[in-house]
């Protein structure tokens, strides 16, 4: 995916400890619901939750038909970051995954730049800590299952041991080659096609 210029961002999985994080570069133009989906590699998450965007007072997502008329978030799909980025003050939005567990991320905007003509995007640049599993009860209920973890005789730790596993380690490090082989997937997959001569 090839544009003049690229977002650098840092994205961090809100109070989880130790602390998540992920330093990437998108086009500026990338569409919103890609923009997710790059969140989603960037971090191993499964991609099976409700999620939005929400810069400043404006939530984007894919909107669901049974949710009605109006008062919902808007369109990801037609919306590009460059937009969403033109009416907010300050460099932060957020991103909630999950709306059950709750899963916030704070996502930073270090600064905007020419887009590396050799490159590909999106590009991972720095990757920090392990996520925790989904459906582990979000930041709260993860540090809850962590702590019965670590103590056999915790009135919890069994149930700890089905939802975590006994060899979750909480600080274990990212597989950088698996998000560098993700993100080239993307890449792939949203290169533009070359027009066909007729």
């Amino acid at each position: 995916m090839s544009n003049a210029f690229v977002v650098r961002m840092t994205i961090t999985l809100d109070d989880v400890t130790p602390a998540v994080s992920r330093v990437i570069e998108v086009p500026l133009t990338i569409r919103l619901d890609r923009l997710h989906t790059v969140f989603q590699a960037a971090l191993a998450w499964t991609d099976s939750h409700l999620w939005e965007l929400t810069f400043g007072r404006t939530g984007f997502s894919i909107p669901d038909p049974e949710y009605g008329f109006g008062g919902g978030p808007l369109d990801a799909r037609k919306a590009t970051l460059a937009q969403a980025l033109e009416g907010m003050r300050g460099k932060t939005f957020r991103y909630l995954y999950d709306f059950g567990d709750a899963w916030e991320h704070t996502i930073k905007i270090q600064g905007i730049a020419p887009a590396d003509l050799q490159g590909s995007y999106p590009r991972l640049l720095e990757a920090t800590g392990m996520r925790p599993p989904e459906d582990s009860g979000g930041p709260w209920g993860y540090a809850e299952k962590l702590e019965a973890l670590a103590d056999p005789a915790h009135e919890y730790h069994e149930e700890a041991l089905d939802a975590l596993g006994d060899d979750h380690d909480p600080n274990a490090q990212p597989d950088i080659d698996l998000i560098h082989s993700r993100f080239a997937a993307l890449a792939k997959k949203w290169a533009p096609r070359p027009r066909k001569a007729k």
